[in-house]
């Protein structure tokens, strides 16, 4: 039996904050729930004050609350959690293999996916670092912050105190990872060897924190998980200054006063922000969450430039084979005979089309079914190449790149979908049953190893892989992670234009909007 251990004064962290309980089990301390911040409405975080006694830190911390509450969907391929909320949601969980001060274990810090929107530290039920913890080694640190309209309402048109508030989300992550730097030695870990590490919108959180200087010198590196997003993505059609006004005519503030926004209740400033965005939807504009460049998160690298200190960190990218690009009604991969396959790869690309790209798929992918050349993502990877490419010509430190490439026996043979790559990376494949597959205990291994080596030496090379060299400036190596593992070089060059010339783009999959009584859902699938 495993073994279980909570008294009243063990396990103990001892902070220079102050102490904190939490319980151990299996061999490895789990911590959760702690606050490592606080912050009223539209007001940067400030670090939490000192305290007597011990604090509690066996129960997750509140999440930040969503616009629309999400609906059950892709629950079978992603399953996930859901639990109570708060805008006052600046909490971290830890899981450490010692609470030896002068242990110095590597630190993995995780930003979870939902865009900039939604998700929390325990959205998906693989985020979960007792595994990584046990069998790894490391420090694994999970966060929440502010999203959506509590972290990215952009009030800057209403006086200079506001400037800020499009990225007080970010300015969360930012106090999360000082509040590491400052007490993770009191969890066995090293507080100069922190990987920020994230998928999706967690992904993309790693990117913005490259390009913020308040971060310099609290990460030592960064793994980008299907989270080079495309700028557009995000696009909102309608002024900041606009939005916040309509926000503010439906719960009748008529003087411009974000003092008195801030003191609406959630359950009413939730509702007239999604009030205002069904008001500009129905204008046919939309209305979207996300940082926005000023001086303090400086740009998106591919709009202007890397910053100095972004060129230092050890970088590992990476997407997966589908991403969100499945065509509707070909699930059924395995069931398709050569005509339907031709006649379905047909209608999408035309003939000239899919001769081509069958070529050039044949090339890169040896034996994989052609087929799947409809499920070849078309929205991340692109920029991800961009990124990957002008980054290795840049930096002074490694670049590495991976693509997760396996189809799934499920479904009739599905190519790997967003999300698909997150269990096998935390070593959590053992609790998704979709991820019981062929080979799937190799991939875990060599998954998780190559992320951990990466975390703390800064080179993903593990046994089971063929080597992986870092990319240059001419040269793009990709590990891919298949059924069979291989490092290609510049595999996407003659594949990918063809891919792009011939079908149709992408963008993020529709958000379902709120009806005028905020009653809708939203599929919360990363």
């Amino acid at each position: 039996m495993k073994e279980f251990v909570c008294r009243p004064d063990w396990p103990v962290a001892d902070t220079p904050k102050g102490k904190i309980r939490g319980y151990e089990f299996d061999g490895v301390y789990v911590f959760r729930g702690i606050r490592y911040a606080t912050a009223e409405r539209f007001r940067m975080p400030e670090s939490v004050k000192r305290w007597k006694g011990i604090k509690d830190a066996t129960n997750y911390g509140l999440n930040c609350p969503v616009l629309n509450e999400p609906v059950p969907e892709s629950e079978i391929i992603i399953p996930h959690r859901f639990w109570p909320v708060s805008e006052h949601c600046q909490f971290l969980n830890v899981w450490t293999p010692t609470l030896d001060k002068n242990a110095k274990k590597a630190v993995m810090f995780w930003m979870h996916g939902g865009g900039y929107f939604a998700g929390s530290a325990i959205e998906q039920e693989c985020y979960d670092g007792m595994n990584l913890a046990k069998l790894d080694d490391v420090v694994f640190v999970s966060i929440n912050h502010r999203l959506n309209a509590f972290g990215h309402l952009d009030l800057s048109d209403f006086g200079e105190e506001y400037w800020n508030t499009a990225n007080l989300g970010i300015a969360d992550i930012v106090e999360a990872l000082r509040w590491v730097k400052e007490n993770i030695a009191a969890f066995g870990g090293d507080p100069d060897n922190v990987t920020i590490f994230g998928q999706s919108g967690g992904g993309g959180k790693a990117t913005i924190l490259n390009q913020i200087p308040e971060a310099d010198g609290l990460f030592a590196k960064s793994i980008i998980l299907s989270g080079v997003i495309p700028e557009h993505c995000f696009d909102t059609g309608c002024s900041a200054e606009e939005l916040v006004l309509k926000i503010m005519e439906f719960l009748r503030i008529k003087d411009r006063s974000v003092k008195k926004l801030a003191k609406v209740p959630v359950p009413q400033f939730v509702w007239a922000v999604n009030k205002a965005t069904v008001f500009f939807a129905k204008q046919g504009i939309s209305v979207n969450w996300t940082p926005k460049p000023n001086r303090y998160y400086l740009c998106d690298p591919l709009i202007g430039d890397f910053t100095a200190h972004a060129l230092t960190v050890p970088t590992m990218v990476g997407t997966v084979f589908s991403e969100f690009s499945a065509a509707p009604g070909l699930k059924n991969r395995g069931g398709m005979d050569v005509k339907q396959r031709t006649a379905d790869m047909q209608k999408m690309f035309g003939k000239l089309g899919s001769k081509e790209l069958i070529e050039a798929f044949a090339k890169v992918y040896p034996g994989k079914d052609p087929v799947y050349l409809c499920d070849i993502d078309r929205m991340f990877l692109p920029d991800t190449v961009r990124y990957v490419k002008k980054k290795a010509a840049e930096a002074s430190a490694p670049v590495y790149n991976y693509l997760f490439a396996k189809v799934f026996d499920f479904d009739g043979g599905r190519a790997a979908w967003h999300c698909a790559d997150i269990p096998f990376f935390l070593h959590n494949a053992e609790m998704i049953p979709v991820c019981h597959q062929k080979n799937g205990e190799y991939l875990e291994k060599v998954m998780s190893g190559a992320f951990v080596n990466f975390a703390k030496t800064g080179d993903p090379n593990t046994e089971g892989l063929p080597h992986w060299d870092p990319c240059t400036g001419d040269r793009m190596v990709t590990m891919v992670f298949d059924d069979e593992c291989t490092a290609r070089e510049n595999m996407f060059d003659e594949l990918l234009p063809l891919v792009l010339k011939y079908s149709p783009s992408m963008e993020l999959p529709a958000s379902e909007l709120p009806d005028d009584d905020g009653a809708a859902g939203r599929a919360w699938v990363f």
